[in-house]
């Protein structure tokens, strides 16, 4: 199944995503190219691509350049590796079609199950709870999707939280297989749907961002701040793990799978924190600034506002010409005016 959710992102993205995209007139244009330059070129791809003072000094003196021009150039070359707002779009559009659709489903499954309403009913005849069709088909889809983001995170768009993301999904991945194997799957849903809830808005957020509708994309953004912080800060450890730790010792008392979950469970809040963190530096930007202005998962690198675009050169030069393009007005088509543009 993880495959065939391979597959169907691809497909989405080409035949759906895509058209939807250039509909709402995405740029479909990559970050802007750094000015071709051999000896920084040879540098950053068999060097460093972040070089330290000492080397941007002796760079400095080699290209007659500054050391700001250069930091700014290895700025430019490492983001221009990173992919174009068109593919964000696409990505996002994807995984917002999955969450809103998983998310309903949960919604609609749990309705009708007594343990929504009642936490102990998670408990009532363990282990010996039938295996329900439609908790089965919920738990083979979520655990499916998990798996690709934790293989396609290394294709994916890169991100600053590289490295907690990848654990999130380790963490997530071994709790679905592990309250499934044994057969702690009740109070599994709930927290398959708690967590499904803010990505809906987040995604959301985002491709309004890339539509640059800014004050829709602050609207979603300061949403899912709120989503997030009440269901993961609140709801999560006051009804999940509330039930885990306390109801589920008092129904069934001390085994060595109730301590395993738990244990899961509760690396799930430390990273809970640690986002709420995150958004709210980012919604309280949002608030003093009035606008979000920059969220620290961006995929693109910060640049100063007062920095100029185009390497300068310690002695004047009238034009610099590379493949055919003016260096005053760009290079390989891309302008050199402006700055990066940040998302949430």
């Amino acid at each position: 199944i993880s495959l065939v959710f391979f597959f169907h992102s691809s497909v989405s993205h080409r035949f759906i995503a895509k058209p939807c995209a250039l509909g709402l007139k995405v740029q479909a244009n990559g970050p802007q190219k750094a000015q071709p330059n051999a000896i920084l070129e040879k540098v950053f791809t068999a060097i460093t691509k972040h070089p330290d003072e000492k080397r941007l000094e002796g760079l400095s003196k080699q290209l007659d350049w500054d050391v700001r021009s250069i930091q700014r150039w290895f700025r430019q070359r490492r983001n221009q590796e990173k992919p174009s707002t068109l593919t964000k779009f696409c990505e996002s559009m994807w995984r917002f079609t999955f969450y809103l659709y998983i998310f309903t489903y949960g919604v609609r499954f749990l309705k009708k199950t007594p343990w929504l309403w009642n936490t102990r009913q998670c408990w009532n005849g363990y282990p010996y709870q039938p295996l329900m069709p439609d908790l089965h088909y919920y738990y083979i889809v979520e655990l499916s999707f998990y798996w690709s983001l934790m293989f396609s995170q290394f294709i994916d768009i890169k991100r600053k939280d590289f490295g907690i993301m990848f654990t999130h999904h380790i963490v997530t991945v071994t709790l679905i297989t592990f309250s499934y194997v044994t057969n702690l799957t009740r109070v599994g849903t709930l927290t398959l749907c708690l967590h499904d809830a803010a990505d809906v808005v987040l995604e959301a957020a985002k491709m309004a961002n890339y539509c640059k509708c800014q004050k829709l994309s602050d609207l979603l953004f300061l949403s899912f701040a709120i989503v997030f912080i009440v269901s993961r800060l609140g709801i999560y450890p006051l009804w999940i793990l509330n039930t885990t730790l306390f109801e589920l010792y008092e129904s069934l008392g001390n085994f060595p799978a109730l301590w395993v979950f738990n244990v899961l469970l509760v690396v799930l809040q430390i990273l809970h924190c640690f986002w709420s963190y995150l958004i709210i530096k980012a919604a309280y930007k949002a608030i003093s600034k009035g606008k979000v202005a920059k969220d620290d998962r961006s995929d693109i690198e910060s640049s100063s506002d007062e920095e100029e675009t185009v390497p300068r050169s310690k002695t004047p030069h009238s034009t610099i010409t590379t493949n055919g393009t003016g260096g005053a007005n760009g290079t390989n088509g891309y302008l050199t005016g402006g700055t990066c543009s940040e998302e949430h």
